[in-house]
């Protein structure tokens, strides 16, 4: 190679690729490095920007800010190829060889004209209203400094003075003229964008327009860079993105129908779960496993080839070539592992996607078909949030199962080869905890199921408080209930307090482990009489970095399998419920009579499989078409049973049930009238075309257009949940006139009138009942036995049987007669309640008034929080935490982290001191070699590797072989490592006690402030909006905000203790950092913009999963009569692609930001080595200052990511603070010590002591 170079710089092989000479840089250098190789990364950047989507407008002409830039680039891309003409014409043209000029003149040509290309297509697409992406402007400008150097080369060497040469003048003039195209550039970009709106504004699916498919059709490049996302952030750092509509749409094989269609061609009767997703996904899941193992690999190539350069740097006997070899080796590496390593995460992240749609499918749909055996709705609502997440997190640990083992198995080889056999000790202090942690992963998992098992009965008691919410407040009740609430989340607390403190003693672990294995493994080493040198210290320090992540990973690895399979069995058992199945429930053959519609024959019902509970029996019983069948009895005798057997909602133990026209449904109204959260209109169609004429006669059957006047919007007026803003009559009525609405051939009729006085009741009667649906098959079961009169066939139930069967006259006087003051009671509650008719419009008026004054509906969109967290999220959260404990908290962490850095720049001091002692003849001469250079010598300003502190303290040397100085460095050594191990275990357990302390504050706070809300705040509020804070958002910040906060912390200790071992290790390094930092505050602040609005969209798309899911098991009988399954399905199916656009955005938001940041960990590892071999060159090298710069950039790509991506992560979870905190500072609030209006009276005692 140094051949190679010399022959193409024209030099000598002993310095083929010299950087300085003459008081300026090497011309070779200057085209190879500073010109070529940022030429090569623009052209690549702007390749990647080719596949820009274009916008409506395209035809439109460019901004003045464009036109210059598109025609700067054109005329950079054609300079190159005319200053190679002059270099053919002698004599002395060009300050290089030709070869050396036509390379570099070539590969900046192909850039700029690849640059031009990306210009025009940008201008064209949505960014033709904006400046553009900021790195591709950047990128632009990175071969200014070798087009400066070259001028400078030609003012130092006379290019104007006489005699004027024309080759030399022509390519100076051609310079100047790409440095003033260069300068035309950043004017462009400079001129604003044109105020025009933006496209992005519209929504994605608008009119005629095909929809914007996330990633389907794009180019490798652009699916490598993650280009196509730039649509949906650009939209994120405009604030555009207000509703999951604004998000691009899911990849065909993440769309919920595909998935639906591929669970149905897996799915079996009886199917386990696991064997589904595994037929389903499982293929291409374990294909990933290739992946993973290259990307495993190639993680190993950063400590090697460390070794290696430090090695070239320590011995300086090898050649130049390799020196240079093991720099793009090392640069190489990173930039193929980041993007193997992002590709694999991203791949998982879409088959976990995949899984999760597919299992929320088959959830939902398993309600839909569920018998009378159903679980609570907590428990239904804990399956599709908590349980589905923690199942899917299988997919991110299996893969770590088998890769954590191999890398500790390849890093322990390692390890042998740099230290031999003392790193024995080390691993046998690392095989000591791993029982350790395999206890405390037993004990988390443990506590784990019962924290969920009282997080259940929490849900669940909350479901029943806010379900039965107004008879609490009626009866002043809060406090007690309140109390019982608060017993449970103090159970499900005691167990998060042992996770908690259990998760400290791994923390502790985790972090402590690197330096105690260190302090082992170096202070064996010397013992057994070697001696310590740059190449092993920080390779082995690297290694055992990597030793620790699958030592303290593979109990969490296995843990989080452990909860998968927890959960797959709560999952499991819900799905092995047994179903409805009409085939098998109904008889196949019709009635044995055409004109009968129903017949029961021998048969047996009950409401559990067994016949454990109250059993109906029907000997036989026949219905004929058209006729009323009134069905009476005592209370409890088994009227309802009968028609849910009828409905299919019972288990037939035995018998023949045969119904005409099954297929057309039933015609059901419940004796709790179920009503949707919708409008009334909505709620009566139930999803059937709007037929005025039909409605019409529906509205005046069921006596609604009195009620219907009333209201300020009519028919469109929204109703509460299970509607709570209507009179039990209102809404017994609402739910019979959906099912008048349905047409159906038979109909279910629960006492219907139960909940009117006698004047509607006779109205429905004789309007609904016995005419609109006159034509129909009637089964009416109630208590009035004086509107059975004119029934045909009249039902006599006792103890669940059926004991008689007949016409009114005969069946009637059987039922014991009404005493006559009841009689007379009943007519003086009847007056009562016609004058209580009279005047309830008026209540009902000014109720729906005062809840919907102020914006015309009931049902109010859930509020969402726009651009960052505020700052009162984070100080709620802090004083949640303890304003002390928080401090403290602080400080042990940045103790931590000064201790850690501590004991690694010791073990450079001590390598650096050995090294000196070793070559002292030669340190001798080197003060004197400065000096002469000059304090200010261009040399030296730019390589000089000591530290600026160098100077300010002074260290003592060592001997190589002085027994008393080892033993005063090892002891320095341990003592600082135990003092690290000391504020470790505080920070751990002090954290652990600071969460806990704010899981318990937000939940008190929210419950006493939810249980003191006004009853019209339940009224236009969904249950499932509510339930979302107390299940998933206050699971988020007892569990997974703590998690990630702490990740984010000891990632800013980490970033400023690196910086700092950077700064005082190579000062000039810090040169790079303005730059980078410039970029890395775009890049993440772009990406948190639109990954904030990402989660919160996620958020508020979760919870109409979770009322739809509630409002469904409630309906269920409903839908299922009326055959709207289906729609309901198909409605889930909606929310759900709505609510897996967000996740998946979210997902490849984070990983079009982690591709970046490791590249520019790249870039600094690159400039790091590259420095040092500079340095080399000129005999400035420190190997020690440089293994441990290097040792610690190798990890400053994962710090980057980390960084930002726990703190993105750590806001979006902070969302949940923030949703908690809305309900806990804004609800509106009861006026205190209101007096009872119930039976009870007295005043209220509100549970003040909670906030």
């Amino acid at each position: 190679m140094e051949r190679l170079l010399a022959q193409l710089c024209g030099t000598s092989t002993l310095q083929p690729l010299p950087v300085w000479e003459e008081d300026t840089t090497g011309h070779c250098f200057t085209q190879l490095v500073l010109s070529a190789l940022p030429h090569a990364l623009l052209s690549v950047l702007s390749a990647c920007h080719w596949g820009t989507l274009r916008s409506p407008d395209c035809n439109l002409p460019c901004s003045i800010g464009w036109r210059l830039r598109l025609t700067a680039s054109f005329l950079l891309s054609i300079f190159p190829l005319l200053d190679l003409l002059p270099v053919a014409l002698p004599p002395g043209a060009g300050p290089g060889p030709i070869g050396l000029e036509v390379l570099a003149g070539g590969v900046a040509a192909v850039a700029w004209i690849s640059h031009t290309l990306a210009l025009w297509v940008l201008a064209h697409s949505p960014y033709g209203h904006s400046r553009g992406p900021l790195a591709l402007a950047l990128a632009a400008f990175l071969p200014a400094p070798a087009l400066v150097l070259t001028l400078l080369w030609h003012c130092q060497r006379g290019t104007l003075l006489p005699p004027l040469l024309p080759g030399p003048l022509s390519r100076l003039c051609l310079l100047i003229m790409q440095l003033a195209a260069l300068l035309v550039y950043g004017l462009g970009w400079a001129v604003p964008g044109e105020p025009q709106e933006p496209w992005a504004q519209e929504p994605l699916l608008s009119e005629g327009q095909e929809p914007e498919v996330a990633e389907d059709g794009e180019s490798w490049l652009s699916r490598f860079s993650y280009a196509w996302l730039t649509p949906l952030l650009a939209r994120g750092a405009r604030g555009e993105l207000r509703q999951p509509q604004d998000i691009c749409h899911l990849p065909h094989r993440l769309h919920p129908a595909y998935l639906a269609c591929v669970i149905k061609a897996h799915w079996q009767e009886g199917a386990q779960l696991w064997r589904v997703l595994y037929g389903a996904f499982g293929q291409c899941y374990l294909a990933l496993g290739l992946l993973k193992l290259v990307g495993t690999m190639l993680g190993f190539s950063g400590p090697l080839l460390l070794s290696l350069l430090v090695g070239f740097l320590e011995e300086g006997q090898e050649p130049l070539s390799n020196g240079l070899l093991y720099a793009l080796g090392l640069a190489g590496g990173a930039v193929l592992g980041a993007v193997l390593q992002n590709q694999y995460g991203y791949e998982v992240r879409k088959v976990t996607l995949q899984a999760r749609g597919a299992v929320l499918n088959i959830l939902y749909r398993k309600a839909l078909q569920l018998g009378p055996t159903r679980p609570p709705a907590g428990e239904a609502l804990n399956l599709l949030g908590t349980d589905s997440e923690r199942l899917l997190n299988f997919a991110g640990s299996f893969h770590e199962a088998w890769g954590l083992p191999l890398q500790l198995a390849i890093t322990l080889y390692l390890l042998h080869q740099q230290v031999g056999v003392a790193f024995v000790g080390g691993l046998i202090l690392a095989l000591l905890l791993v029982p350790v942690n395999k206890v405390i992963a037993t004990r988390i998992m443990a506590s784990n199921q019962e924290m969920l098992q009282y997080k259940d009965a929490r849900v669940k008691l909350m479901t029943e408080l806010l379900s039965g919410i107004r008879v609490i407040k009626f009866f002043g009740w809060e406090q007690a209930l309140g109390a019982r609430v608060e017993a449970c989340r103090a159970r499900e607390l005691g167990r998060l307090w042992v996770i908690k403190y259990l998760d400290a003693a791994c923390v502790y672990l985790w972090a402590a482990l690197p330096v105690i294995i260190s302090i082992v493994i170096f202070i064996t080493y010397v013992l057994m009489g070697h001696q310590l040198t740059a190449t092993k210290v920080f390779t082995a320090l690297a290694l055992v970095r990597m030793l620790i992540l699958p030592l303290n990973n593979f109990p969490w690895v296995i843990n989080g399998l452990l909860e998968a399979k927890v959960s797959l069995d709560r999952i499991q058992r819900f799905l092995d419920l047994p179903n409805q199945n009409p085939k098998a429930y109904y008889s196949q053959d019709p009635p044995t009579e055409p004109s009968t519609v129903l017949e029961l024959h021998e048969a047996l019902f009950s409401w559990d499989p067994v016949g454990t509970s109250q059993e109906t029996f029907i000997s036989h019983l026949e219905v004929k078409k058209g006729v009323l069948v009134g069905i009476v009895g005592k209370v409890g005798c088994g009227k309802s049973s009968l028609l849910a057997a009828i409905a299919g909602e019972l288990h037939r133990l035995r018998g023949r049930v045969a119904v005409w026209g099954l297929s057309k449904g039933f015609g059901l109204a419940t004796q709790e009238p179920w009503i949707q959260f919708a409008t009334i209109r909505d709620n009566i169609l139930f999803g059937k075309t709007f037929d005025a004429q039909l409605y019409k006669e529906v509205l005046e059957a069921c006596a609604l257009n009195d009620d219907l006047s009333i209201l300020p919007d009519g028919d469109q007026t929204e109703v509460g949940e299970k509607g709570v803003t209507l009179s039990g009559g209102q809404r017994a009525r609402i739910a019979l006139a959906r099912a008048v609405y349905q047409e159906k051939e038979l109909y279910l009729l629960d006492d219907p009138l139960a909940a009117v006085d006698a004047d509607v009741a006779n109205h429905l009667l004789h309007r609904c009942i016995l005419g609109t649906l006159s034509h129909t098959t009637r089964l009416l079961c109630t208590h009035r036995t004086e509107y059975l009169e004119k029934a045909d066939l009249v039902l006599l139930m006792e103890a669940g049987c059926l004991v008689q069967a007949g016409p009114p006259s005969e069946i009637l006087p059987l039922v014991r007669a009404v005493p006559k003051v009841w009689a007379d009671g009943q007519e003086s509650d009847s007056a009562t309640a016609q004058s209580g008719k009279q005047r309830n419009p008026e209540k009902t008026k000014e109720r729906v008034e005062a809840e919907e004054s102020t914006s015309g509906r009931l049902l109010q969109e859930e509020s969402k929080k726009e651009g960052a967290v505020a700052f009162h999220v984070y100080r709620a959260y802090w004083k949640a935490m303890g304003q002390g404990l928080a401090l403290a908290i602080l400080f042990s962490l940045l103790l931590m982290q000064a201790t850690r850095n501590a004991a690694d720049w010791w073990l450079s001091h001590w390598i650096s001191q050995l090294k000196k002692a070793k070559n002292s003849s030669q340190e001798a001469l080197a003060p004197t070699t400065l000096d002469s250079a000059g304090l200010l010598s261009a040399q030296l300003l730019l390589f000089s590797p000591g530290s600026i502190y160098t100077s300010v303290f002074p260290l003592p040397k060592a001997a190589p072989n002085g027994s008393s100085d080892i033993r005063f460095y090892l002891t320095v050594y341990a003592t600082i490592a135990g003092v690290n191990s000391l504020c470790t275990l505080l920070r751990a357990v002090l954290f652990a006690a600071g969460t806990l302390q704010a899981a318990a504050t937000l939940h008190r706070r929210l419950l006493c402030r939810v249980l003191t809300a006004p009853v019209t705040f339940f009224s236009s509020t969904p249950m499932g909006r509510i339930l979302n804070r107390f299940s998933s958002d206050v699971a988020c910040t007892d569990d997974s905000l703590p998690f990630i906060l702490n990740i984010l912390l000891a990632n800013a200790a980490g970033l400023l203790g690196l910086l700092a071992v950077l700064a005082s290790g190579l000062p000039w390094l810090l040169l790079l950092l303005p730059p980078l930092s410039i970029i890395y505050y775009r890049v993440q602040r772009y990406y948190r913009a639109s990954s904030r609005e990402l989660r919160r969209l996620g958020s508020l798309t979760l919870s109409p999963l979770y009322t739809h899911l509630a409002d469904t098991l409630a309906g269920l009988p409903v839908l299922r009569a009326a055959g709207a399954t289906d729609r309901f399905e198909e409605e889930n199916q909606r929310l759900l692609e709505l609510n897996q656009r967000c996740q998946f955005a979210s997902s490849a938001t984070m990983q079009w930001l982690d591709i970046r940041l490791q590249l520019m960990g790249a870039a600094v590892v690159s400039a790091i080595a590259g420095i040092a071999l500079v340095q080399h060159q000129q005999g400035l090298a420190n190997p020690g200052l440089v293994g441990l710069s290097l040792s610690y950039a190798l990890s400053l790509t994962g710090l980057l990511s980390g960084l930002v991506s726990s703190f993105t992560q750590t806001e979006a979870m902070l969302v949940s603070v923030e949703r908690l905190e809305e309900y806990s500072c804004d609800l509106p609030q009861e006026p205190q010590g209101q007096q009872s209006q119930g039976g009870r009276g007295g005043s209220r005692e509100r549970p003040g002591t909670w906030g």
